[in-house]
């Protein structure tokens, strides 16, 4: 019973995973969303604001799913979350 719990603790990302995450999404959008082109929204975009907001007052899971659905909707490749583990380089 108690690896089952801890299994199920470890699968759900802690506060400073989803603020890591909110992080990263937001600024792949920022630099790769808000172009100089006529019709970019880049950083003007609601929906950016708002997550903005959201990860800023700790509600960072709400803020995560914004983002992922901003980049989507935009057609980027959303990134995988950071491990946090060096990767070896690659030749």
């Amino acid at each position: 019973m108690n690896s089952a719990i801890a299994q199920n603790s470890a699968a759900v990302p802690s506060n400073a995973d989803l603020k890591a995450r909110c992080n990263q999404l937001i600024s792949v959008y920022d630099r790769y969303g808000a172009s100089r082109g006529e019709n970019s929204d880049g950083a003007r975009n609601f929906t950016r604001i708002g997550a903005g907001i959201d990860c800023e007052q700790g509600r960072y899971a709400e803020g995560v799913a914004a983002m992922e659905g901003l980049l989507k909707q935009k057609h980027f490749d959303v990134p995988p979350p950071t491990t946090g583990v060096a990767e070896q380089p690659t030749r």
